[in-house]
């Protein structure tokens, strides 16, 4: 038995109250603690602040009326435990510091985009316990519509023990589900009507998945698009995925739902399979992401390609000289993946903000910033030449904050 001990750690504060401007300026002395920061966790954190280029708040395009989202999916709590260096079994160490914060990347990516001056809505499940009140209560304040989430009178909310290894800048995740599980006879058909009203998009992380299917299916009926972020296969996840016109998946996904060697030709697998799908990125970590985008009604170059030598060819142009994120992208053409098929589209690669090693502190879910800056992107109708850098500085915003106590953007925060 592995056993971590925590002393109470003085990183456990709120954050926020001095964040009012993007310039981020140096944080005077930490409020009182409070037992419930709901975070958006940075998958690298450094203990520095920093603004984005200033470049960026001149051509980041606005937001369009309509700034409604909704999400559907986990939320709950996270005990994040840091450690020198992973226990070894039947090891009895102690933690270098403890947090207590909110988690789920439904929770997270929307808090993300409350930030960025989105409209969330969000449809999850909890229980009427501490854990539970303390999830809403961080929520609203971060300007998420919790109006559709279920509250059980009886049962637990979802957490998470998290140990942070300091060594490797991994992190090793044990969750424990909410109960009782969501179904979707907890969600009325007139609150479903209701959370669906003047929505611009619609996102789902894969939990809850009949529930999950039951919205989607009505978000389908009703035009308004589906972005699906596929972290691992799960059960349901297909049919989310059947009903998707977004995909932003894990960098092992799409290898393991095609069953194909490479990033670049499961990519192109998954636009044949999913025929309605406008674009899939995979993301990378500090490698970046990939992006596939369908080309429909734009000139296609008439030779056919071999997918994997355009992502090599795009990889050549990077410059590794630039810290800045930027985006690279092929010629619209015909991708052909050897023995799979051809998609009419293009590929485009988008690098992540270099950070010394020496800075990363944790590896708790980049991802869900990621998603929510996509999410803005997407309602701003932003091209993937500036949604894949501005998704890496958003990324990147976070992680220069100061050790992720609390999403360091200010609501409406715009670049």
């Amino acid at each position: 038995m592995s056993t971590v001990y925590s002393s109470p750690s003085p990183t456990l504060r709120k954050t926020l109250s001095f964040l009012s401007s993007p310039s981020l300026p140096a944080p005077p002395p930490p409020p009182p603690p409070s037992l419930f920061n709901f975070s958006l966790s940075a998958s690298q954190t450094r203990v520095k602040m920093s603004s984005l280029s200033t470049q960026a708040s001149t051509t980041l395009p606005p937001l369009l009326e309509n700034r409604i989202v909704l999400g559907c999916g986990a939320i709950g709590v996270d005990f994040l435990a840091t450690v020198a260096s992973y226990p070894k079994p039947d090891d009895k160490i102690r933690s270098t510091s403890l947090m207590v914060q909110g988690g789920g990347n439904a929770g997270n990516a929307l808090t993300c985009a409350a930030r960025l001056g989105l409209n969330p809505r969000l449809i999850s499940k909890i229980a009427d316990d501490t854990q539970g009140r303390g999830i809403l209560e961080e929520l609203k304040a971060d300007g998420v519509d919790t109006s559709f989430i279920v509250v059980s009178k009886e049962g637990n909310s979802p957490f998470t023990y998290i140990i942070v290894d300091n060594q490797t800048k991994t992190r090793t995740c044990v969750h424990s589900p909410g109960f009782p599980l969501m179904i979707p006879d907890d969600l009325a058909k007139s609150s479903l009507t209701s959370a669906l009203d003047g929505a611009r998009l619609a996102y789902f992380d894969g939990r809850l998945p009949e529930t999950a299917l039951v919205v989607a299916q009505e978000a389908n009926r009703k035009g308004i698009p589906i972005l699906i972020d596929a972290e691992r296969k799960r059960e349901g996840l297909d049919d989310l995925l059947n009903l998707s016109d977004y995909v932003v998946c894990s960098a092992k996904f799409p290898q393991a739902w095609t069953e194909f060697p490479s990033v670049p030709a499961a990519l192109v697998t998954m636009l044949l399979r999913l025929p309605n799908v406008k674009f899939v990125i995979v993301t990378l970590g500090e490698d970046g992401c990939i992006m596939l985008e369908r080309s429909v009604n734009q000139d296609v170059h008439p030779e056919e390609m071999d997918v994997d030598s355009v992502l090599e060819d795009l990889k050549q142009r990077k410059d590794n000289n630039t810290a800045m994120p930027t985006c690279i992208s092929s010629i619209v053409t015909k991708l052909q993946a050897k023995g799979i098929g051809t998609v009419s589209g293009r590929l485009l690669i988008g690098t992540a903000e270099k950070i010394p090693p020496s800075d990363l502190v944790d590896t708790t879910g980049a991802g869900d910033a990621f998603i929510g800056a996509v999410l803005y992107a997407i309602c701003a109708n932003m091209p993937p030449e500036k949604m894949l850098p501005f998704a890496a500085q958003v990324v990147s915003k976070h992680i220069f904050a100061v050790l992720v106590i609390k999403w360091h953007l200010p609501k409406g925060t715009r670049y």
